[in-house]
């Protein structure tokens, strides 16, 4: 169909599987699974807002985008659902179809109906979104009101309604130890358990979008000292050596080598021997430079003549024997060589 007002057949709804009841708070967004049958999947996807098919209007299509915003629509073709997003919810934003478009035909409609309110929402998730990992676990806590009995459904197959149970062949276990929380976990997850599931009370449920992706590698690196020592000379210095181990291992990156990670160790290596060489050579000349220190002493030397006291200074090295004083006279500028006496 091409116009804006809808006037057709319902037929097929069976073809179509979503949500019959939503709860959600005024103001904020929601998104609905709509799931399809395979021979549809090149075929456009609409939101029909309206509870009646004759006064029912286009709000978005997969082939025309909504300008304003308010409504968004995106179409999985591997998993057979098209999603519609609401954004600003108002209490008149309460009736909606998700339609498959059939050229030559009827068009394929399922009704669903949001119960929108100023206060809480009777059931509700915390994130409508959650990302998890293949082979982990993951855990989603659906709030309700009433203590009616919980389930936890995947969008167009089973439900567990039990403490227990599975779904495609993963683990569940629910439980309602928190009061009005029922808490759902999912256990060995596999790349085929991404997908929308419904945590539902009675006819009233909230989609969950499970997004499950591989585990990023991880790696550790670790530190490990080995200790020199130069004879004689006593412990010098440390050398570290680093050693890089994957924990964890992508298979796709398997052959991909990146030699930035190679540039902090090498660093480090080069440092560390330039110090080594440094005090090698500190300790290797050591007698040397020991011997050029000057000790720089105070004397008074008397002289023979005029029994005079002059101020000093002697330069006074570990090699020599005795003091040589230069000797400034302080009446006279009369510069004189003699034996000085150190006390």
């Amino acid at each position: 169909m091409h116009s804006n007002t809808l006037f057709v057949l319902v037929i097929g709804v069976h073809s179509i599987t979503t949500v019959s009841k939503v709860s959600v708070e005024a103001g904020k967004s929601i998104s609905i699974p709509c799931l399809y049958e395979s021979q549809y999947i090149n075929h456009v996807k609409y939101l029909c807002e309206g509870y009646l098919w004759e006064f029912c209007s286009y709000a978005v299509k997969t082939n025309k985008p909504d300008p304003s915003g308010k409504y968004l629509i995106s179409d999985d073709k591997k998993q057979n659902i098209f999603t519609v997003t609401i954004n600003k919810l108002t209490v008149n934003s309460t009736d909606y179809r998700c339609v498959v478009e059939i050229d030559n035909g009827p068009d394929h409609g399922q009704y669903f109906q949001l119960l929108v309110i100023s206060g809480t929402p009777s059931v509700y998730v915390d994130h409508q979104r959650i990302t998890g990992y293949i082979g982990g676990n993951i855990t989603v806590r659906c709030h309700h009101s009433n203590s009616r009995k919980m389930k936890w459904c995947r969008l167009g197959r089973n439900c567990v309604t039990g403490s227990s149970g599975s779904i495609d062949g993963t683990t569940v276990s629910t439980h309602m130890r928190d009061p009005n929380v029922f808490t759902v976990t999912m256990s060995g997850l596999k790349s085929e358990n991404s997908g929308w599931y419904l945590c539902a009370e009675g006819d009233i449920q909230i989609p969950v979008y499970l997004n499950l992706t591989e585990k990023p590698i991880t790696t550790t690196t670790t530190v490990s000292s080995t200790t020199h020592t130069v004879a004689g000379s006593g412990t010098i210095t440390t050398m570290e050596q680093w050693n890089i181990s994957t924990v964890e291992e992508n298979k796709e990156n398997r052959a991909s080598f990146d030699p930035k990670i190679l540039i902090i160790p090498l660093s480090m290596l080069t440092l560390i021997v330039i110090v080594m060489l440094f005090i090698w050579f500190i300790m290797r000349h050591s007698k040397s430079i020991r011997n050029l220190i000057k000790i720089h002493f105070k004397c008074i030397c008397k002289s023979l003549k005029n029994n005079l006291t002059f101020k000093l200074l002697c330069i006074v090295t570990k090699t020599q024997l005795q003091s040589f004083c230069f000797i400034r006279a302080e009446k006279s500028r009369i510069i004189s060589h003699s034996n000085g006496k150190l006390y």
